[in-house]
């Protein structure tokens, strides 16, 4: 059985700083690209970076391009999402997901310049910003 876990989530001031981390396991994760998705209440879901854990190609939305990052270690079945610089609107249900195709998936999230559904996702980890 396929299972997302994410941790690292909680409450930070603005201009703070949280790791999100996502292990997987029923899985061959080294053969899935991870991505990371956020919700906010009453919004649509928004896909804000994934990874092809091939080749560590990666994409990010404009909202969180040069604050994120995202990073694999395939030995670990673990991703992870660093936050700097957090900001009030990043408050959101953070969600990592995963879909096979890694280097298809991230080449095709480049190419569209959004991501679209993936095929498995974790329960989710609450973020808030406080201003």
């Amino acid at each position: 059985e396929v299972h997302l876990v994410e941790s690292g989530g909680g409450l930070v001031q603005a201009g703070g700083s949280l790791r999100l981390s996502c292990a997987g396991s029923g899985f061959a994760f080294e053969d899935y690209a991870i991505g990371w998705f956020r919700r906010v209440p009453g919004k649509e879901r928004e896909g804000i970076s994934c990874i092809s854990t091939t080749d560590n190609d990666t994409y990010y939305a404009d909202s969180v391009k040069g604050r994120f990052v995202i990073s694999s270690d395939n030995g670990k079945k673990t991703a992870y999402l660093q936050m700097n610089d957090l900001k009030p609107e990043d408050t959101a249900i953070y969600y990592c997901a995963a879909n096979p195709s890694p280097s298809w998936t991230v080449m095709t999230v480049q190419a569209m310049g959004a991501m679209s559904q993936f095929y498995y996702y974790g329960q989710g980890t609450q973020v808030t910003v406080s201003s």
